[in-house]
């Protein structure tokens, strides 16, 4: 008789394990002369008592540019203290009696030109208000204007200059023949015009002025983006596939070409604050019985070297607050832009 293809079982048990017992039984139908091979290998190549070296860690996931902006506006200190500063001035802006809880129209004339007092640390101006009240409550009108300014000027630009920059041809011709127009236009001359025919000296006339003659600015940075943009190959790519105009420049052009808009409309507001107040001092912009701190500069200009405390403060806070506007859009330039990382 032949020989059993396996060898009996053992009755006195299981072998005992060796040195490499700890390993598990092999059996020779899984491959588990190849394992044992390799963990015998792995043994003698670890030195005793060494553990195993851990698995390298995973690469970390490609930030977008947004997400790589933020992380690096969130480490820079000007970008840090100029949105403290905005954060502050936009509180007050909408909740002024936060802050200031008297009246701003309301006046003393025994208390003209008087300087800082308990309950007053500003002092009072000519007709005896209060310095502190009108600074603050000047606050809205001035942060109104340049923020609506700053959103009409940048949609209108952006979409002109966008199709502009897209289409070409006639169009692209035209808009920037008109532009040429616009940026021909003096500004406190376009003012004087523009504004001395409008009665009532609100807000909007001012804004609307200013977005008629921001918007050639923006228009430019705009087409010059879109144009930048749909040449790169995932827009030919995509137009390859059949995605229509709209699509084109809703989906893949405008959200690459915005950047440069938000840098320059972040910049622009600020000058729009300072061009508000600058109307507001020659007696075209904003009239009382709005407040303003371009109408209490104006109406201090006079009284600078009698009660000087009228003039500086509504132009300290008017000069912090363009500044707060410029630091936040060089921070954002810097962030955005990858030339200079």
């Amino acid at each position: 008789m032949s020989e059993p293809p396996y060898p009996p079982p053992n009755p006195e048990g299981p072998a005992p394990a060796g040195p490499l017992g700890s390993l598990g039984p092999v059996s020779p139908g899984d491959g588990g002369a190849a394992r044992l091979a390799s963990r015998e290998a792995e043994s003698l190549e670890r030195p005793p008592g060494k553990p195993a070296e851990p698995a390298p860690p995973a690469p970390e996931k490609a930030r977008s540019l947004w997400s790589d902006a933020w992380h690096d506006l969130r480490r820079n200190p000007v970008f840090l203290l100029s949105a403290l500063v905005i954060a502050f001035l936009l509180l007050i802006a909408v909740w002024p009696g936060l802050v200031a809880g008297g009246n701003p129209l309301q006046c003393d004339l025994a208390k003209s030109q008087e300087g800082s007092q308990p309950g007053h640390p500003f002092g009072f101006d000519a007709q005896g208000c209060d310095v502190f009240t009108r600074t603050i409550h000047g606050a809205r009108a001035s942060i109104t204007v340049g923020v609506c300014a700053t959103a009409g000027a940048a949609l209108l630009g952006s979409v002109l200059g966008g199709l502009a920059g897209y289409y070409g041809g006639w169009w692209d011709g035209l808009l920037s023949r008109l532009a040429d127009v616009f940026f021909g236009i003096p500004i406190i001359l376009g003012g004087l015009v523009f504004l001395s025919v409008v009665t009532g000296g609100s807000v909007w006339p001012v804004v609307g002025f200013i977005v008629l003659l921001g918007w050639p600015q923006i228009s430019r940075i705009a087409r010059g983006a879109v144009v930048a943009a749909k040449q790169h190959d995932y827009v030919h790519a995509a137009r390859a596939l059949g995605a229509g105009d709209r699509r084109l420049l809703l989906r893949h052009i405008a959200p690459n070409a915005v950047a440069p808009v938000i840098v320059v409309a972040t910049i622009a507001l600020g000058t729009y604050i300072a061009l508000e107040a600058t109307l507001s001092f020659i007696g075209v912009g904003l009239k009382p019985p709005t407040v303003s701190w371009g109408i209490d500069i104006s109406n201090a200009s006079n009284q600078i070297r009698n009660a000087p405390h009228m003039l500086l403060w509504p132009a300290g806070f008017l000069s912090v607050t363009v500044l707060a506007f410029i630091m936040l859009g060089d921070a954002v330039r810097d962030a955005l832009d990858p030339k200079l990382r």
